[in-house]
């Protein structure tokens, strides 16, 4: 029977969990206790799943950690693995994002960071190279940090062309490259900016975008959760337009795929960025078949009373079964599951720290 594994970030450490039948779990942690961890990704590329972790310690600093044998133990590189040159002015206060590459670059892994910039490995995250390129790209200067800080949170890889590169920054906007990070240019078009002036709400760049999603099925379609605004891109992030008409609300922080279908997307409204509590306080994950033209609200087994838990940017995940599994955390501490692609849910674990990450993977 296959296993799912389920890593969840929380700010005072990293909570595992397996499970066969993907209602009955068993979990280990905190691992790095009381230390944030922001980013996880598994990497199953090689003879044995390789569990990478962005942990962020008030005492020791960031750093990646890597585990070969699913968090019995962990290994951190001699050196920083990820920081910045000198003649930057600037050090890693965290790191956002960790993005495997695809089966064609063995080893290559991405790492996203604050202040807001893009590091490369292709040792399989012992030691990351800085893109030069994107820091010193003449817009960057004029980003400007988010609520939570300036963050490239966001790495899409396109699985047709190892070179084409989109990411994701707050408060940057979505930039992309086609020539495996050597240029980089703003990809923008449609997205409102509904902080700024009235002439000036579509800039090129300086959006505040939260997260963005690939299609499973189809790479060039991209879905966006905006500062105000749920967006979809037909043409790899060239173009996009709005599809929030069906939601309660178009302020959120996370969007995920399904991971086998396409046209298929989720998220979890909330108010606005004055409210950042979920619509009528109640807790719903909303999904779209059929690519953001309608969506349908999925409660069966969450609380059916006044809730105020808010699900950060990657903290709704998807996993790779079939049918699919789908997860989400809150800064409640609660973390539930759906084993049957949103259908129906059941609360995994609760009382835990703060959720910041949840990523989860069929381990055969």
């Amino acid at each position: 029977m296959t296993e799912t594994l389920l890593a969840v970030g929380t700010a005072k450490g990293l909570f595992l969990a397996r499970s066969r039948d993907r209602r009955s779990w068993s979990w280990t942690g905190p691992h790095f206790v009381m230390q944030g961890v922001y980013s996880v990704a598994v990497d199953r590329r090689g003879a044995a799943p390789r569990i990478l972790v962005g942990a962020d310690s008030s005492h020791w600093g960031p750093s990646v950690f890597t585990s070969d044998d699913l968090g019995e133990s962990w290994q951190e590189p001699a050196a920083p693995a990820v920081r910045f040159p000198e003649g930057t002015d600037a050090s890693l206060v965290r790191v956002w994002q960790l993005q495997p590459a695809g089966p064609d670059e063995p080893g290559v892994v991405y790492a996203g960071t604050e202040p807001a910039a893009l590091f490369r490995s292709e040792d399989g995250g012992a030691s990351f190279t800085f893109n030069e390129s994107l820091w010193r790209h003449p817009q960057r200067e004029q980003w400007q940090a988010g609520f939570g800080g300036q963050g490239l949170h966001t790495i899409v890889l396109d699985p047709r062309d190892p070179r084409a590169v989109t990411i994701a920054v707050s408060t940057g906007g979505v930039y992309r490259s086609l020539d495996a990070g050597a240029t980089w240019e703003p990809s923008n078009t449609g997205i409102e900016a509904r902080f700024m002036p009235e002439e000036e709400r579509y800039p090129a760049f300086g959006q505040c975008v939260h997260k963005v999603s690939q299609d499973a099925v189809d790479p060039s379609r991209l879905y966006l959760q905006n500062h105000g605004g749920v967006y979809r891109s037909d043409d790899a992030g060239a173009v996009w337009k709005r599809i929030d008409s069906g939601l309660p609300a178009d302020f959120g922080f996370p969007v995920a795929t399904h991971p086998h279908r396409a046209d298929t997307a989720y998220v979890f409204p909330l108010v606005a960025d004055y409210e950042r509590l979920a619509p009528e306080h109640r807790c719903r994950v909303y999904r779209t078949e059929d690519a953001g033209e309608t969506w349908q609200p999925l409660e069966k087994g969450l609380p059916d009373r006044d809730h105020y838990g808010v699900v950060l940017r990657d903290a709704l995940t998807t996993d790779d079964n079939q049918p699919a599994g789908i997860y989400f955390g809150n800064k409640n501490g609660e973390l539930y599951g759906s084993a049957d692609e949103g259908e129906s849910w059941s609360l995994l674990n609760e009382h835990l720290p703060t959720v910041l990450c949840v990523r989860a993977v069929k381990l055969d």
